[in-house]
């Protein structure tokens, strides 16, 4: 059922063309004739005609069994394009107006030329072009022509069944024009190709190299090359590949390798590709920088450096710099270098090394700080028995000071960042071995410091005892336990100060005074210096002797002692003695009375003080001579109308006499010759009352007046002689 609805669709269709055929012919323009198709392109064929008259267009269709392809034309010659090469197309040709189109022409035969061949050409040298192109078909030849795109020079052609061609002998970096075309075996020839190739450059000569150690990099420099559109240099090593490139005739290629040895090639190149490359330079850079640094002191003041080797290295410069400024620096072919140093520098060392490209990068900066500097006027400011005060002046590179003293058994130690140190808790009377270590947190301690020896003061002295003997000689012993020491006691007091010295353990001391207290101290010394005071122990001396004593008789057996007290003296003991015995008061007071005493007899009179403590000082005086005794049997004689004699018995022992005779009318004295007991008063009034007394007179000339008085009254009577009349013994008051 399906089949026969086709077969229905496919007859009215053809009926369809037949009426419009039939309305065509009616008006259509005449059908033209083809005088000449040919083709000159390879993919369209060219149709000549007779114009048809009211014709104002033609379809030119062109088919070769397999396709048809119509073109619209205006008028005679016309092209059918879009053709397929070396193909025989049947061409016709129909007029069109407005009253329709004509009938097809009749069929003309034309073949299409060759296709042109697609060329790839390609400099392989700086002086040839290689053309190749793939087969053409229906192509048995062909022709390929060059000739510098300029139109200058001479035109090369070579015609060769081959699909590539090689011209050589050309001028470098020039640009030629290539053309080629196939032919058939008729000889026509087909559609040609034109393309423009140029050579590729030659090499770039007289190459330059400018190297820059400081920045590892290296400037290259050449003559320009013809043709050559870019330039590349290649630095090629073992172990890298650097390359720069540049349209001018120089460039620089950065961040080169240190201790490297680089061939410096550079090609040109252009659209063509590049040149060979030029003959290699050789381009050696500076030295690494030298690794494997190692710096020691030893022994102290000598400063080693060392390194390893580096390849390109020929030499090495090591410099020093001391953290003041000071540089100093060592060439040596060697891998070692050794320079002086001092303590308590920081050293900045840098090694270099060096050939003919100039001296390698920097390095690592190395530091070393040597040890501190050791103190060496170390000085003790002060040195007592249990402590030493020493100060030093500051020293280079020290940061802290450990200080330490030593006696063989045990150890003090004092740390400070100041250069002054105070030991103490130390032994008396020892010798240390005092050292200051300088100190760093760097290097830490300098331990190569010498020690210094100091003694300590000598230890204080213990007083044992304080004695005095009968001399008021004071004698001072102590015990000690120092060596080589001088020993001084001092004795103060109000009265003053007084010292013994000694290397013994007692010393005296004389001429202190009376009645005075003292403190004693001992105080040892060396020629470390002094020690301590030992504590005091307190002196006290005899009191002083009194002044100004006084021996008074009072009566004939009882006399007065007196005195003017001395210093501390508290009670007195007073004593006069005699063969014929003695007599003693101990008192508080500035006086002693003694009684029964005996007259006429010589006594020794002595005073002791005694101090509140009861230290007592024997005081030893003159001799005292008591009074003569006084006369006994006092009688009065008259002398004459004036006179008296006055007669006495003397007692025992010799003695002077002096007599006076008290009265209203005066008084009056007589001394008798020596040895007579009687004297005579002249021209004495009668009539009155005396009082006579008769007194011994002591060496002195001092009269005695404890004699008894008589009284007795001298009358005027007729008798020359008169009465003297006893009335008695007067009474002292």
């Amino acid at each position: 059922m399906a089949g026969g609805r086709e077969t229905c669709l496919t007859l009215i269709g053809f009926l369809l063309i037949c009426l419009k055929m039939v309305a065509s012919a009616k008006s259509a323009p005449e059908i033209p004739t083809i005088d000449q198709a040919y083709s000159k392109i390879s993919n369209s064929i060219t149709v000549e005609w007779a114009t048809v008259p009211g014709a104002t267009s033609y379809l030119l269709s062109a088919e070769d069994g397999d396709t048809v392809i119509e073109t619209m034309v205006a008028n005679s010659p016309g092209t059918v394009t879009g053709l397929k090469a070396a193909t025989l197309y049947e061409i016709t040709i129909r007029s069109i107006s407005a009253a329709g189109r004509s009938q097809a022409s009749p069929p003309k035969q034309a073949k299409t030329v060759l296709a042109a061949p697609i060329l790839e050409v390609s400099s392989p040298s700086s002086d040839s072009i290689l053309v190749q192109w793939e087969a053409v078909y229906m192509a048995i030849g062909f022709s390929v022509s060059i000739m510098q795109a300029n139109g200058l020079g001479s035109i090369w052609k070579e015609n060769t069944t081959n699909t590539s061609l090689t011209f050589t002998s050309l001028e470098a970096g020039t640009l030629y024009t290539i053309k080629a075309y196939a032919w058939n075996a008729n000889g026509i020839p087909g559609d040609d190709s034109t393309c423009n190739q140029r050579t590729s450059p030659r090499a770039p000569a007289n190459i330059q190299v400018s190297f820059d150690s400081g920045a590892l990099k290296a400037s290259f420099s050449w003559a320009l090359a013809e043709g050559a559109f870019n330039y590349t240099v290649m630095a090629l090593s073992d172990s890298s590949e650097l390359t720069c490139s540049t349209a001018f005739s120089s460039c620089t290629i950065s961040s080169l390798q240190c201790g490297t040895e680089y061939m410096i090639s550079v090609s040109a190149s252009n659209d063509a590709g590049s040149s060979k490359s030029s003959s290699t330079v050789t381009l050696k850079t500076v030295a690494c920088a030298p690794g494997r640094v190692t710096i020691q002191e030893d022994p102290p003041g000598h400063l080693s450096v060392a390194w390893s080797n580096v390849d390109l290295g020929d030499y090495y410069v090591v410099f020093v710099k001391s953290d003041d400024g000071l540089e100093v620096h060592c060439n040596t072919s060697l891998t070692e270098c050794n320079f002086l140093s001092e303590c308590g520098f920081t050293y900045f060392i840098s090694v270099f090394a060096y050939n003919k490209a100039g001296q390698s990068p920097l390095g690592d900066i190395f530091n070393y700080t040597t040890a501190p500097c050791c103190p060496s006027d170390i000085n003790p400011v002060l040195v007592s028995s249990d402590r030493v005060e020493i100060v030093w002046s500051p020293v280079r590179g020290a940061e802290l000071y450990e200080t330490k003293a030593a006696d063989g058994y045990n150890t003090v130690e004092c740390n400070d960042t100041v250069p002054a140190c105070t030991l103490s808790a130390l032994e008396c009377d020892t010798k240390y071995n005092i050292t200051v270590y300088s100190f760093s947190e760097v290097r830490g301690s300098n331990m190569s410091c010498t020690p210094q020896f100091i003694t300590t003061a000598p230890c204080s002295p213990e007083i044992k005892n304080v004695s005095r003997d009968a001399f008021s000689t004071i004698n001072v012993h102590w015990r000690s336990t120092n060596d080589d020491a001088t020993y001084t006691v001092t004795a103060q007091g109000e009265k003053g100060l007084y010292q013994c010295s000694s290397m013994g353990e007692s010393c005296t001391m004389r001429g202190l005074p009376c009645g005075s207290v003292f403190s004693v101290t001992a105080v040892a010394e060396t020629q470390a210096g002094r020690s301590l005071p030992s504590y005091s122990v307190p002196l006290e001396t005899v009191p002083c002797c009194p002044t100004g004593l006084t021996v008074t008789q009072i009566t004939q057996s009882v006399i007065n002692v007196s005195w003017t007290i001395g210093r501390v003296a508290q009670t007195h003991v007073a004593v006069l003695e005699s063969h014929t015995g003695q007599s003693k008061c101990h008192t508080h007071q500035n006086y002693c009375l003694l009684g029964c005493i005996t007259c006429g007899v010589n006594y020794t009179v002595t005073l002791k003080a005694i101090s509140a403590t009861g230290l007592t000082e024997d005081c030893s005086y003159q001799s005292y001579f008591s009074g003569a005794c006084c006369p006994l049997g006092v009688k009065l004689y008259r002398l004459g109308s004036n006179g008296i004699r006055i007669y006495w018995q003397a007692s025992r022992g010799s003695a002077s006499y002096s007599t006076d005779l008290y009265g209203s009318k005066g008084i009056f004295t007589c001394t008798p010759s020596a040895g007579l007991s009687f004297c005579d008063v002249t021209e004495i009034p009668c009539g009155d009352v005396y009082t006579v007394m008769v007194s011994p007179v002591a060496e002195t000339g001092l009269k005695l007046t404890f004699c008894p008085k008589k009284i007795y009254s001298v009358t005027c009577s007729g008798s020359t002689l008169g009465m003297v009349i006893y009335r008695g013994k007067r009474n002292e008051e």
